[in-house]
């Protein structure tokens, strides 16, 4: 879950929200992370208590929800494969010594992915997931107190701008949608935690420790990320880029020319891991939701089903790379908005099926956090569609 998380979120979003805006939206990646939380973990509990995975407890719940989850499903699959490849590409693009396209790149990217799932399947991409989060935790830490002993960048006369206007409430939303994850990431979740079983007996402690250590080191690191970007971007000329090239030379320059020159492997370790890292799970966990969504359709399975699955995803994703790249900024922008408008109907769902559960109980704080979630979530979804369509 926090190598599928961090990604565009934390890369793109958080660090952009501290670029921009400073400190002054650090109270929204807080409220985000910790409000979202209970929708998520509903997600893992659901599973462990009923050995049921969350899509097919939407398909029980009724099939409005099934239906609509499995649309948008299908719609965020390919947009965030295209998107994460596309990132990813062009951080490698620009940090090899050598000129190769960026279409080439997410090839090449795509096929090792591929050959990971394909010929490894859940194994290897426990293992490497393991790999890439501790590399990632240790370079990423490395770099902010770096830049926290230089301090921050920002000219002493700089007034940066307010993120408190009407106009910037479609940067907020957009920020939220991906933070620390796309809601549908609780089923993805809960599809790998049913994976993990068939290989080892998974007790509900064991099950609720490894949700809540991706999750919160997640959450740690968009704080981490955040004060990146204000430390060392916030007040400079030019900010980051949301997609292609030119985002990945402005975030690696910017650090670079800010923390020092010997800090470009390290910021290009760290970009590169984020994204290679969100791309071989994004491409796991949505093969694995369509496929379940499939079977759950009636439609005839065979063994090879979930890899038919990850290769039309990863077609569909790699159409969108050739024909829309060049539109893969306001791309990346609706998918976050529109994950975010979302997140209170699966949120809904996901406390209705565990509160349908008699097994699952949950303390008074956690009951006060869901509802306080369900308020905040509701209340900033209906502030911005009657902002953007009235």
């Amino acid at each position: 879950m926090a190598t599928a998380s961090i990604g565009g979120s934390h890369l793109v979003a958080s660090t952009q929200a501290g670029a921009i805006f400073g400190w002054q939206l650090l109270w929204l990646v807080v409220a985000v992370n910790v409000l979202k939380y209970p929708f998520f973990r509903f997600g893992v509990e659901y599973t462990l208590a009923t050995g049921n995975n969350l899509i097919e407890g939407y398909k029980i719940k009724g099939p409005w929800y099934f239906y609509c989850f499995t649309a948008l499903n299908v719609l965020a699959a390919v947009v965030s494969t295209a998107g994460v490849l596309l990132l990813t590409a062009s951080l490698l693009h620009y940090a090899l010594p050598v000129n190769v396209s960026v279409t080439l790149l997410c090839w090449l990217i795509l096929g090792v992915c591929l050959m990971i799932l394909l010929f490894g399947h859940f194994k290897a991409l426990d293992n490497v997931a393991k790999v890439i989060m501790v590399v990632l935790t240790i370079t990423t830490v490395a770099a902010f107190i770096v830049a926290f002993n230089n301090g921050p960048m920002t000219p002493a006369d700089y007034e940066g701008p307010s993120p408190y206007k009407l106009a910037m409430l479609g940067f907020m939303v957009a920020l939220m949608g991906w933070m620390p994850a796309p809601i549908e990431v609780s089923a993805l979740s809960s599809l790998w935690l049913k994976a993990k079983q068939k290989q080892q007996v998974i007790t509900k402690k064991q099950g609720l420790l490894d949700f809540n250590v991706g999750y919160w080191l997640t959450a740690v690191l968009a704080l981490v990320f955040f004060g990146l970007g204000v430390l060392v971007q916030y007040g400079q000329t030019s900010g980051t880029v949301l997609g292609g090239v030119a985002f990945a030379q402005r975030l690696i320059d910017m650090y670079a020319l800010t923390i020092g020159e010997w800090s470009r492997p390290l910021v290009s370790m760290i970009a590169f891991l984020c994204l290679f890292g969100t791309t071989i799970t994004v491409l796991d966990g949505y093969s694995r939701t369509l496929n379940e969504s499939h079977k759950l359709l009636g439609f005839k399975q065979s063994k090879h089903s979930l890899n038919i699955w990850l290769l039309v995803q990863s077609l569909a994703g790699m159409i969108i790379v050739l024909f829309f790249k060049s539109a893969l900024a306001p791309m990346l922008t609706f998918a976050m908005t529109l994950a975010f408008i979302t997140t209170p109907v699966f949120a809904w769902l996901n406390f209705r099926l565990v509160k349908s559960e008699p097994s699952i109980q949950h303390g008074k704080f956690l009951q006060g956090l869901t509802w306080l979630g369900m308020l905040y979530l509701v209340g900033f979804a209906l502030a911005f569609l009657i902002w953007k369509f009235f």
